[in-house]
């Protein structure tokens, strides 16, 4: 069950990489908030028949408060980002940046008793000098807004990770529904994105309908299947051992933008980028090794 968990995560690494190209390309259409919405929206509209017919006797209430509480940090973390792909306007660039939660997840694990390892903190140094490099490419100077909203994103999506793990572990047995939370995380997420983007921004129908390729992309792809995807694999693979998976989003970005949109980063955007995908990569250095019986 393990192996087949890794594959679903790791598909879902590639569409989450993938997924950064539609975010960018969708930011030439429509705002930030109104993509979320929409997106997010459309999401949950897919995933209802699906929980509906795999998932019988209803949702429950553990399953609507696990949803309630991922759907807020799912909002947090998918507007930073997409305020932060706006801003940096490189899918690239925000997919590296983003996939620092990968190193943040087993260091914010600390404050809840998890024990971590001096190849994490190593990894998040290397990776930090990583998005010096990454972020300021122009004479190494300024570090833009984008950055500092795409590394918030980071510790957030970090923490949704925590949450799910916490949430769909079996050891917990809190019997959630995975299609359901994802019908519920969805909606919240949408709903809030809505409102927000009624108050702050001006929604053309005309425009969404211009921006449709990213939207059905990101809406029934990145959304629906990848995040129940990650939902179900969670399940049966360790938080630690997924994020080792999940690095390969941002690489996957990277390629995607310059094949899709014939897009490269600068030269220091590259050595940002594999640096912290190096910092990414020995930060998990102990995953790759399975651990004694006794330990």
């Amino acid at each position: 069950m393990e192996n087949r968990a890794t594959l679903l995560l790791a598909l879902t690494a590639v569409i989450w990489g993938v997924g950064f190209v539609a975010q960018s390309a969708a930011m030439s259409f429509m705002g930030p908030l109104t993509f979320n919405a929409v997106r997010f929206i459309l999401a949950c509209a897919a995933l209802i028949p699906v929980a509906m017919k795999f998932e019988k006797g209803g949702i429950n209430r553990a399953t609507i408060r696990a949803g309630l509480i991922s759907g807020f940090i799912v909002f947090l973390a998918s507007t930073l980002q997409q305020f932060g792909i706006y801003i940096t306007g490189s899918a690239g660039k925000s997919a590296f940046l983003t996939g620092m939660y990968i190193i943040l997840v087993p260091i914010l694990g600390v404050f809840i008793g998890r024990k971590t390892t001096p190849f994490v903190w190593a990894g998040a140094i290397l990776a930090s000098i990583g998005i010096y490099f990454i972020s300021a490419p122009d004479g190494l100077t300024v570090i833009d807004v984008g950055t500092v909203l795409l590394t918030l994103c980071a510790v957030v999506w970090a923490v949704d990770i925590l949450v799910i793990d916490d949430f769909v572990n079996e050891e917990t047995n809190q019997n959630i529904k995975p299609l359901s939370l994802s019908v519920v995380r969805c909606f919240i997420c949408g709903t809030l994105s809505l409102f927000a983007a009624l108050i702050f921004e001006d929604a053309q129908p005309a425009n969404i309908l211009n921006g449709y390729i990213p939207i059905l992309y990101s809406a029934f792809i990145s959304v629906s299947l990848a995040h129940t995807l990650q939902i179900v694999g969670q399940k049966h693979v360790p938080p630690g051992r997924s994020a080792v998976i999940f690095s390969m989003e941002s690489v996957m970005g990277a390629i995607a933008e310059t094949i899709i949109l014939g897009i490269f980063l600068t030269f220091t955007g590259y050595i940002g980028g594999g640096l912290i995908f190096s910092g990414i990569i020995i930060s998990q250095i102990n995953s790759f090794f399975p651990k004694k019986a006794h330990e």
